[in-house]
């Protein structure tokens, strides 16, 4: 977004996640107008529902209105089969409540993202373990077929490997099978590193594939598609002007009382977001961070979303079965 408005710092807020984005305004000192929150925790998670209501409180986010969930867990990171199995059954939870589907309805799930980037291949792993039904609901028997919907997947790849607009590709699929509800899976970004992998977020207004890195492509929403889309997303990578951020920061309140800071001790939000870009220059300042073991966390996580939307968008399959019918 590029207009001005009463949040200079918002444009800083470099981060796909709603809550971080509340999180961050509200420790500015800035009033949210139009925007709620309410937080509930369980033994191993933590769930934000996030509610964006009128323009202002969207202007100051950076985000348009709708309903955002977010899943934390720090034990995410974790290969803990009960902690994976928590998360994927409140997942479930959260989507089937958002997408409210009718027993006949059709899903089209896409896994965005390239598929040759591990940080960036989160949605085509999803798509890998997806249980996908519509090629054979013609084919099983009713009393087989009871509590299973119509689920379609796709991996679309990305602009720079098939030199079509994902959102093109998207677009003439649903004109095709003509879906209710469009699922949307991407790796997105977060401005905190503790947040990268133990962070799962859902949206009831789309998505723009690219939008973590700064590319803006075709966005996947209703407007655009014509069919309600949700998207869920992952925070898989971090910027690095983020890290140098929150390095000073730690660095000037450890030294605070202890040395005359002097003008360091002085600057603002701005002026330190402007101090970061002149330091790292254009090409460090685009920077993106992923964690080293990232290779076993996509893997992880695109088994405990995949297992949550079996769940979700089959009746038939129970959540204790999460894990049964993964590919």
């Amino acid at each position: 977004m590029t207009e001005r408005s009463s949040f200079p710092e918002r444009a800083s807020i470099r981060t796909d996640l709603a809550v971080e984005a509340r999180q961050f305004l509200t420790q500015q000192g800035h009033p949210v107008p139009g925007v709620t929150i309410e937080e509930e925790e369980s033994q191993y998670a933590k769930v934000s529902w996030v509610k964006i209501t009128s323009p202002a409180g969207a202007q100051a986010m950076g985000k348009p209105p709708g309903n955002y969930i977010t899943i934390e867990s720090r034990y995410l990171r974790q290969a803990n089969r009960v902690v994976q199995e928590e998360i994927g059954q409140i997942l479930a939870r959260e989507l089937e409540k958002l997408a409210n589907l009718a027993p006949e309805a059709t899903v089209l799930v896409v896994g965005l993202g390239n598929w040759h980037a591990t940080p960036d291949a989160l949605g085509p792993r999803v798509i890998d373990e997806l249980m996908v039904t519509r090629h054979i609901a013609q084919y099983t028997p009713e009393e087989l077929s009871e509590g299973l919907r119509t689920v379609c997947a796709l991996a679309p790849g990305v602009l720079g490997i098939t030199g079509i607009e994902t959102g093109e590709i998207v677009k003439g699929i649903v004109q095709n099978v003509r879906p209710d509800l469009i699922i949307a899976i991407d790796s997105l970004a977060a401005r905190s590193v503790d947040r990268v992998c133990t962070t799962i977020q859902l949206a009831d207004n789309g998505i723009n594939p690219g939008s973590g890195v700064g590319n803006k492509r075709l966005g996947i929403t209703k407007e655009t598609m014509g069919v309600p889309v949700i998207a869920i997303g992952v925070p898989t990578v971090v910027h690095a002007s983020n890290i140098a951020y929150d390095v000073i920061e730690t660095l000037l309140g450890q030294m605070k009382g202890e040395l005359d800071l002097g003008i360091m001790g002085r600057l603002g939000e701005a002026d330190k977001r402007q101090l970061i870009r002149a330091v790292l220059g254009s090409e460090m300042g685009d920077l993106h961070v992923t964690p080293k073991e990232i290779d076993t966390l996509i893997l992880n996580l695109s088994r405990v979303l995949a297992g949550a939307l079996n769940v979700a968008l089959h009746p038939a399959v129970k959540p204790e079965d999460m894990y049964r019918y993964l590919h």
